[in-house]
């Protein structure tokens, strides 16, 4: 049965990354040329990144269950919406990446560990996964590069090595996440997702193609 919105199978892609690798920028292309739904990553009202990224032992707790919170609201939306939607960053990068850097790091003690890990795993279950996971890749110089020029000021302070520790993680994380769902890497250090035509077509068409053979899959 078609959803209220008209699409019989709704499609569901998540847009995955380290920071400032251009996640929201591919989530406005794909919302503008598929005219798909965009939900946005929580940052501008985040009351809690500047206290972070100031001192991240003591904030690094209340962020990351800011975060879980948010995108877990977000994504149940998502999945009662009926419309095919794109997301900035996936709820699983929360504590595959983030939570379990500032573990690592000693910036999060083994008692918040295991209460978030154990909020993630409670609210997670309640969650359809999405249809596709695109993985914006890029190495650490470029990341930095990039969150230099936008020029956030909260960013002005990040560790370049603290950087370089998500991009391995997120090529750990890569290797392991398609037993959530399918994953589909984009290099953005030889595509120019911002002004190249071309490969704005070519990423759009494996969304397109992904999308009808969910059609195919479900409707028979």
């Amino acid at each position: 049965m078609p959803t209220p919105t008209g699409e019989k199978f709704p499609f569901y892609v998540t847009i995955a990354g380290n920071i400032g690798v251009g996640k929201t920028m591919v989530t406005d292309l794909i919302g503008e040329r598929l005219g798909w739904e965009c939900y946005y990553e929580p940052v501008d009202n985040n009351p809690y990144l500047d206290d972070f990224y100031a001192d991240m032992k003591r904030y690094s707790f209340h962020l990351q269950v800011f975060f879980l919170s948010k995108r877990f609201e977000l994504q149940r939306m998502i999945q009662e919406s009926g419309r095919s939607t794109v997301q900035d960053r996936t709820i699983y990068e929360d504590t595959e990446i983030f939570a379990r850097i500032l573990y690592r790091r000693g910036m999060m003690s083994e008692r918040d560990y295991r209460t978030y890990k154990d909020l993630f795993a409670n609210m997670v279950s309640y969650l359809k996964p999405p249809d596709l996971i695109l993985y914006m890749r890029a190495q650490p110089d470029t990341i930095l590069q990039r969150i230099k020029a936008r020029g956030r000021d909260f960013e002005k302070s990040i560790d370049p090595d603290y950087i370089r520790e998500l991009h391995q993680s997120y090529e750990d994380w890569a290797d392991r996440i398609e037993v959530i769902a399918p994953l589909h890497i984009v290099d953005t250090e030889t595509l120019d997702l911002k002004s190249d035509r071309a490969a704005q077509d070519e990423l759009v068409e494996i969304l397109r193609e992904n999308s009808r053979r969910k059609d195919v899959r479900l409707g028979g």
